[in-house]
């Protein structure tokens, strides 16, 4: 997916679905991201109440890739400089206003590509929070990041691969057999 997206002419599809992959964001809350709202110097995206599902203002923890990617989308890229928008598009509103990048029909294309017709863009979502659960964050941090309302919501994303329990119950095992 990867290498296919970084095929590509424009190189924001790449940065959206790192940045899926390494936040676990929602499409729109990427889609609707200025740059006032990333503070790269701390790591965060502030989201606002009225850019999330959810409406509650959330912070979003950066990795080192989810930096690295959006300074590229911030500051080693040409930048427009009618629009603050971070992914912005070339269509514009009826007041003149530039809209985000509207990426539904690369997006598409490069599924086909890769043979995924079946992997939805919300499935990045997926991955990421399962990704930050088996990387060992608890439920709260995983929800303070995801914006989850509820630990039920959560666990909607949340079917641990049976691997990695595997690998887990082996590490638990390892350690009280070494007493």
């Amino acid at each position: 997916m990867f290498a296919e997206c970084k095929k590509l002419s424009n190189p924001m599809l790449y940065w959206i679905v790192r940045l899926a992959l390494e936040t676990g964001m929602r499409r729109n809350e990427m889609a609707t991201l200025r740059r006032g709202q990333v503070d790269l110097k701390k790591r965060v995206i502030h989201l606002r109440s009225d850019d999330t599902k959810t409406n509650e203002a959330r912070l979003v923890p950066l990795s080192h890739h989810a930096v690295d990617v959006l300074d590229e989308a911030m500051n080693k890229h040409i930048r427009i400089i009618d629009s603050d928008l971070i992914f912005w598009g070339e269509s514009r509103d009826p007041t003149g206003k530039r809209q985000p990048y509207d990426f539904t029909t690369t997006w598409n294309t490069v599924r086909k590509r890769v043979m995924l017709q079946d992997f939805k863009f919300h499935d990045l979502r997926h991955e990421a929070i399962l990704r930050m659960v088996e990387g060992g964050l608890s439920d709260q941090e995983v929800v303070a990041i995801s914006g989850h309302k509820s630990m039920q919501m959560l666990k909607h994303y949340t079917h641990l691969r049976s691997e990695h329990l595997v690998a887990r119950l082996d590490e638990i095992n390892r350690k009280f057999l070494s007493r």
